[in-house]
């Protein structure tokens, strides 16, 4: 068993025949690509730069040879960068370098455990609304934070905004070097967006703001943030003291569940050309494995970047050695280059978030929402504030508890009951439930719409009153139903005992065998004494047409 799999994983990472050269060269711009982004995602964390840059490495590398989508990059990102350093910001910064690395492997932990475990499908019932309302605020606030680094001001506040709020409202602390060269490098930016250089144009808007600036000292620098190691980065054991921190475990499962719905949407983007299909929860598995590897090389979380596997693709990537060989380049850059990163000033990697955050705005996605309607614009914009003024993590809690809400309320709303009349030609006609039940009558019902927790509750609200009705008969359709849920067995009880205490009867038609023995199972004395139940069969409407006719009959038979 264990060979097997070892070698079914070495055919999965065999390079293809002809396409391991220009998986080489396409590895090429993702590794320059990488280290603006990598250093200016450590930069959001508030550690030294070199970390992400050895993120950068481990993470392409490992998440490369594991992941089933084999274009994706598996890299640093500014919003895990973002909810790692709200988890981590509380250690002083002698500590914070060691609780990230732990937080790291963690979480890289819990994603091979999801992967594992077959939680891919849960990812679905994160409400696109609320999605989008979270990487708006994400974005917003990296923009904000950035605002200080920019213009060189040391800015007080508990949160990003407050923080922008301080340099506009404190504009004679502004270090205008640092200012100047922040816009030079924006500038830049946006210039080679449209160019051919584009590709490049976050590596050359830090260079030339670096080079006129040498004999400038008073413009912040990587250096200053710490020293900056050489040669090949080497594996170290993170403090497995610190992972039962409740700071570095909250922070781990945050990092967790915003990597993996990215890394669901970033394998949707870019799916296999040929061969089999995506698979999320090898995804699942192949982040995990990247954040181990990125923490053990004292890294910071990564997962499946857009903006790295878009640069990927555009390069021309053939398959998942692009992906190893942009951190192998990456590795190779360390080793020649690590000597002068401490000299690249900070404004400018503070243009490159702003530039990267402006950018991953989604006004299309956004303007959608606000136009679907209340429910949706009510998951946006509270998502939006709760990532603006509480901690990352807090903000992920409130996204995913939004998420189930709006299910639930939209499964409650989305319920429908109609009534079907049946014609000559032994089809049916659909029309809007009766509000009263006619008496001595069969009144054939379908419900459209989930019958689980409030969806029960508004079945049972939008079922016709039985109160002046005399010998009423209740056809349930619950085709293609395989569970009920206790509060949908409840409601049907209730309204069985009413029907029976008007002289009338229930009973379901279109039932799945398997929710015909649930039934039988469940012991209540009502259930089984008062409903009768048609299992469905292959024909479309047939136990529905058997039912109707059996309680026709039952009302010929009188009293």
């Amino acid at each position: 068993m264990k060979f097997g799999f070892a070698r079914r994983w070495l055919r999965s990472v065999r390079p293809e025949p002809g396409t391991l050269r220009s998986d080489a060269i396409a590895g090429v711009p993702g590794a320059v690509g990488s280290v603006p982004d990598g250093m200016a995602s450590a930069v959001l964390v508030g550690v030294n730069p070199v970390y992400g840059l050895y993120a950068s490495f481990a993470g392409p590398i490992a998440g490369g040879l594991t992941a089933s989508t084999r274009l994706m990059v598996i890299t640093t990102t500014t919003a895990a960068a973002l909810a790692a350093g709200s988890a981590v910001d509380g250690f002083d910064a002698a500590k914070r370098p060691d609780a990230l690395f732990m937080l790291t492997v963690l979480a890289g932990a819990i994603m091979v455990v999801a992967g594992l475990a077959r939680l891919g499908r849960y990812t679905r019932f994160v409400s696109f609304s609320v999605m989008i309302g979270f990487l708006t605020g994400v974005a917003a606030n990296i923009i904000f934070g950035q605002i200080p680094d920019f213009t060189g001001v040391s800015a007080t506040g508990d949160f990003a905004l407050e923080k922008a709020w301080y340099v506009v409202t404190h504009p004679d602390q502004i270090e205008l070097a640092s200012l100047l060269t922040g816009a030079g490098a924006l500038v830049l930016l946006v210039g080679l967006a449209r160019t051919r250089l584009a590709a490049f144009s976050a590596v050359i808007a830090l260079v030339i703001p670096t080079l006129l600036t040498l004999s400038v000292d008073s413009i912040a620098r990587v250096e200053d943030e710490g020293k900056i190691p050489t040669g090949v980065p080497l594996p170290h054991l993170p403090d497995f003291g610190l992972a039962v921190d409740p700071n570095v475990l909250v922070g781990a499962l945050s990092v967790a569940v915003i990597v993996l719905v990215q890394g669901v949407g970033v394998s949707e983007a870019a799916p296999n050309r040929d061969g089999p299909a995506s698979e999320p929860n090898r995804d699942f598995i192949a982040q995990g494995v990247g954040n181990l590897a990125s923490g053990l090389f004292r890294g910071q979380p990564v997962g499946g970047s857009v903006g790295q596997t878009a640069l990927n693709v555009a390069a021309g990537a053939r398959g998942r050695w692009a992906s190893i060989f942009s951190g192998i380049w990456m590795l190779a850059v360390l080793v020649v280059f690590s000597g002068i990163v401490g000299r690249v000033v900070i404004p400018p990697l503070a243009a490159v978030l702003i530039f990267a955050a402006a950018g991953s705005l989604r006004s299309g996605a956004i303007g959608t929402i606000l136009r679907t309607g209340l429910v949706s614009q009510i998951g946006f914009v509270s998502t939006v504030a709760a990532t603006l003024f509480l901690p990352v993590a807090a903000a992920v809690g409130v996204g995913v508890t939004l998420s189930l809400l709006l299910q639930l309320n939209r499964e409650a709303l989305d319920l429908k009951v109609v009534r079907l009349e049946p014609l000559e030609s032994g089809r049916f006609e659909e029309s809007p439930a009766p509000a009263q039940l006619p008496s001595a009558a069969v009144t054939l019902l379908d419900v459209y719409g989930s019958l689980y927790y409030a969806g029960a509750k508004t079945l049972a609200a939008r079922l016709p009153e039985t109160a002046g009705a005399e010998r009423p008969v209740v056809v349930l359709r619950l085709r293609g139903r395989t569970q009920l849920g206790a509060s949908s067995l409840v409601v049907l009880d209730a309204y069985a005992e009413r029907l029976a205490a008007v002289g009338g009867r229930l009973i379901l038609s279109g039932v799945a065998p398997e929710l015909v023995e649930r039934l039988r199972r469940t012991g209540r004395s009502h259930l089984d004494a008062q409903v009768s139940v048609f299992a469905a069969t292959e024909v479309v409407g047939d136990a529905s047409d058997a039912a109707y006719r059996e309680g026709q009959r039952w009302l010929a038979a009188g009293p």
